[in-house]
């Protein structure tokens, strides 16, 4: 597990006790925010392979290579909302803070998740394109 502190996702939790549980581990409680979080720890800390098993597989990309995202220094989290419409759909409403380059950015997406046998898994999102760059 990685060693730091304090998770980059902005829970206030420890990594170990909060996205680190979820990177490293089988667990698959958990609900669309904490998956959300999670996947923005994993973009932080550049885990393409837990982005990738978090993804569902009829939008998944068939790789990733964060390595070209170098530049990119993430700044922060903010969950703005979480709707849950039934037993397996569920929206979670973010704005995340980065700094490419020495300028900052934000980018705000309404990101859909479904639930497959008991497991949360990220589909895709609607980017509001205003707010992509600051």
């Amino acid at each position: 597990m990685k060693d730091i502190d304090a998770c980059p996702c902005g829970s206030g939790r420890r990594y170990a006790e909060c996205c680190g549980q979820l990177h490293f581990s089988a667990k698959n409680e958990m609900t669309p925010e904490a998956l959300m979080r999670s996947r923005y720890s994993a973009y932080v800390l550049k885990l393409a392979d837990y982005l990738l098993a978090s993804w569902h597989p009829s939008t998944r990309p068939a790789s990733m290579d964060l390595a070209e995202d170098d530049g990119t220094k993430w700044l922060g989290l903010e969950i703005k909302r979480c709707e849950q419409q039934d037993e397996n759909h569920a929206t979670v409403e973010f704005v995340a803070r980065y700094r490419i380059a020495g300028r900052g950015h934000r980018l705000h997406e309404i990101s859909r998740f479904i639930r497959e046998d008991g497991r949360w898994f990220y589909v895709d999102g609607d980017i509001d394109p205003g707010t992509i760059t600051a």
